[in-house]
């Protein structure tokens, strides 16, 4: 996501979805909707939940919507997704693990390996 003033409007946890709306400019002129479903990694989202994700977001005012879920998505409701004027992103289980890791959230170093090299440099006179 771009680098923006992240101002939460909204954040509502329930048992195993997370709604939220953040504001990418300071007078809420451009929002982001957010949803976060926590589902076994067995499970998987299809095109009704993404077609209730879009109305969401126009229910919303929002133009661009975050789908979140710890589990994956079929076929359908990606190509839902890319065929709608709203941008929705969606963030399978996968992905998200991948996110984490690259922003070091929710995950700790196990182990560090150092690699060095020869410095020529030292060595001229």
């Amino acid at each position: 996501m771009p680098n923006f003033t992240r101002l939460i409007t909204l954040f509502q946890s329930l048992e195993s979805l997370t709604i939220g709306i953040i504001n990418e400019d300071r007078l809420g002129l451009y929002v982001i909707y957010i949803q976060a479903k926590r589902y076994k990694r067995e499970s998987t989202i299809g095109r009704k939940d993404i077609q209730s994700f879009g109305r969401a977001l126009a229910g919303k005012q929002a133009n661009k919507g975050v789908f979140i879920t710890t589990s994956s998505f079929i076929k359908s409701a990606i190509d839902y997704a890319t065929s709608v004027p709203q941008k929705i992103i969606l963030i399978d289980g996968v992905r998200l693990f991948e996110l984490m890791i690259e922003h070091n959230i929710g995950v700790s170093t196990v182990r560090t390996v150092e690699l060095k090299r020869l410095d020529s440099d030292y060595f001229e006179d």
